[in-house]
This record gives C-alpha cells, sequence and structure tokens, in this order.
C-alpha cells in the first residue's frame, strides 16, 4: 500500500449478522482466499474474529470494504460463493478496471433467481431488448450480451408474453471440419451451442430445461433450421452472429412471426467465414442503421464481466486493432 506513506491508515470495526458459522465460511473462502483477493484489490487489512471485522487501511476504502464484505455476506446465505464473485463485487463497486456502477441498475425478473446489470451499457441493453422487437448486441466476450439476452427469453417466457424460446447459432468450422467429429448430426453441433445451455440451465435448471425442451418450448438449433420457417410468438436469439453470411442474417430477421422479439449477439472482431466473404453482422448494422424500431448496444472491454485480465487482452487488441487501421 504505497499509497499510506503519505495518507494515514484508518480502522474500523463492523460486525456481521444473522451469525451462521457456513455461511461465514462460504464469505472467507479455501484458506480464506475471497478475503486475500478482497484485500489484494481494494489495498486493505481484514482480520476478523468469528463475525466481528476489523478492516484497516485508507479512509475512502473502508466504507467501501465494509459494503463488499456485507453483501458477499449476505449473498453466500443463497450460494457457494467462487473467485468471480467476488470479482464481480469489486466490479460493481468500480474496482477491477470497470465503470463504477452508477445508474439504476436494470433487474430482469426470473422465478429463479433475479438477473442484474453491472454497468450502464448492460442497463441500456435490456431496457432495449424490452422495448424493442429487433435487438444487436455487439461486442467482445465476457460483457454480458448472449447470458442477458437469455434471461430476457427466459423472463418473457415466464411472464407469457411468448409461448417459445429459440436459440440458434451459425455452426461455422472454426479450424475443424464437422463432418470429422464423431457422432450424428445433433451431437456435432451441440459442443456450438453449449453456452446457450449453460445460461439456460443457470437460470431454469436442468430438469426444467430438459422438460421444456422436450415440450418444444425451447428449442436449441444450428442457424440452417430456421430456413424456410415463420415463428410467431416467439423469443428468438441469434448468438455469435458476425459468422453468419448476408444472406443468412436477412434469412433469420425475415423469420419472425406476430408477437415476435429477434436479439443478434456477436463480436464482428472474431468473424470466422474466409476473409473474402462478409460478416451478416456487419452488413446488418450498416442496412439497419437508419431503422428506429430495431436497437442497436455496443459493448467495450470496460464492459467486460469477466476477470479483469480478459479486460486488459480485449483492451490490447482494440489498441492494436485501431494502430493497424490508422497505419493502412
Amino acid at each position: 500500500m504505497s499509497e499510506s506513506i503519505s495518507r494515514p491508515l484508518h480502522t474500523i470495526h463492523f460486525e456481521l449478522a444473522p451469525q451462521n458459522n457456513e455461511q461465514l465460511q462460504n464469505l472467507c473462502g479455501w484458506h480464506n482466499q475471497h478475503i486475500n483477493q478482497l484485500e489484494l484489490k481494494l489495498g486493505v487489512e481484514i482480520n476478523h474474529l468469528g463475525f466481528d471485522f476489523r478492516v484497516v487501511g485508507l479512509a475512502d476504502r473502508l466504507v467501501q470494504a465494509e459494503q463488499i464484505l456485507r453483501d458477499l455476506y449476505q449473498q453466500a446465505q443463497h450460494k457457494t460463493l467462487l473467485p468471480e464473485d467476488i470479482h464481480l463485487s469489486l466490479q460493481t463497486k468500480g474496482f477491477e478496471q470497470a465503470k463504477p456502477l452508477d445508474h439504476q441498475q436494470s433487474i430482469i425478473k426470473i422465478r429463479r433467481k433475479p438477473i442484474k446489470t453491472r454497468n450502464l451499457n448492460q442497463s441500456n441493453y435490456v431496457n432495449l431488448v424490452q422495448q424493442k422487437d429487433v435487438n444487436f448486441g455487439v461486442g467482445p466476450a465476457g460483457t454480458g450480451k448472449t447470458y442477458l439476452a437469455v434471461a430476457c427469453a427466459v423472463a418473457a417466457l415466464e411472464a407469457e408474453q411468448v409461448r417459445r424460446i429459440i436459440l440458434t447459432r451459425p455452426a461455422v468450422e472454426a479450424g475443424e471440419k464437422l463432418g470429422f467429429l464423431p457422432g450424428d448430426l445433433t451431437q456435432k453441433v451441440d459442443p456450438y451451442l453449449r453456452p446457450l445451455y449453460d445460461a439456460l440451465f443457470d437460470m431454469l435448471g436442468f430438469e426444467a430445461v430438459e422438460r421444456l425442451i422436450e415440450k418444444n418450448v425451447i428449442e436449441i438449433a444450428p442457424l440452417a433450421f430456421m430456413r424456410g420457417r415463420t415463428l410467431n410468438e416467439a423469443f428468438i436469439i441469434l448468438d455469435e452472429a458476425q459468422n453468419t453470411t448476408v444472406e443468412q442474417m436477412k434469412m433469420f430477421l425475415t423469420r419472425m412471426g406476430f408477437g415476435s422479439k429477434s436479439v443478434i449477439t456477436g463480436d464482428i472482431t472474431q468473424c470466422d467465414l474466409p476473409k473474402h466473404q462478409k460478416s451478416g453482422l456487419r452488413d446488418a448494422i450498416e442496412v439497419l442503421a437508419e431503422v428506429d424500431l430495431v436497437g442497436f448496444t455496443f459493448f467495450q472491454a470496460q464492459d467486460v464481466v469477466r476477470h479483469s485480465l480478459v479486460q486488459r487482452i480485449v483492451q490490447a487488441y482494440e489498441n492494436q486493432s485501431t494502430r493497424l487501421g490508422q497505419g493502412s
């Protein structure tokens, strides 16, 4: 804590309640790893004797440290805390290279657990998805664009605003040939769709998702399966849209029927199409830019809600792309 050389240290004492030993152990983590993580990122020293906590550090960090510890203690009552939960709590308070949460959070109401936005771009994105029938979420991995779209779809289904959820991805061969993968067609494409399954399992639970898939209330399929269909009263999500061709994107956008809503997500810097082929996502952004009823949210490196190193990696690639663009 080099800052402390010229600034005096202060101490704050507080007690966590209600007292529950399992909850306290969950908060502290294995061998105090969660406490150590907080100390490192906040630049404070955290000591505790049971539920009585003592935090030493710069005055402006003490209140934040107490708020984060109390918040995490409440979370520890309902779920097993992981290092990423500590990281996300730090992000929410403005640490880990993230923007501070200085706006009104949007809350997506799902029966299993409410989903809260973590930065301004996420809140704008959710608001647009709720207001407009067609929305694009564009930006780097880890910004929550797919996860929040799935959350909005689940909320719409539970509120009976739609009758079905349809999740799709283009099965682009990124360095590997589908024909050489073992199994039938479903087994070949399932790895491409796994992130969508994971989001649904997190929000609805494994058994509920399997049951809804069996009833065809939830459909997860490659983009090619969308051709020739008209989808009424459905919440449709196209993920990894940067890997669609112009023709595929037009096909997808024209599948919408009455009472349907579409969300298209992707990262135009991660396209796996042949170099001579234009991305359908990039083309749609240009073609639909002036259409009022279509929403666009563009995420940046600082919106990443994964490990702080991911933000720096994304930013480094963006900086290189900018330098190369200026030199051409």
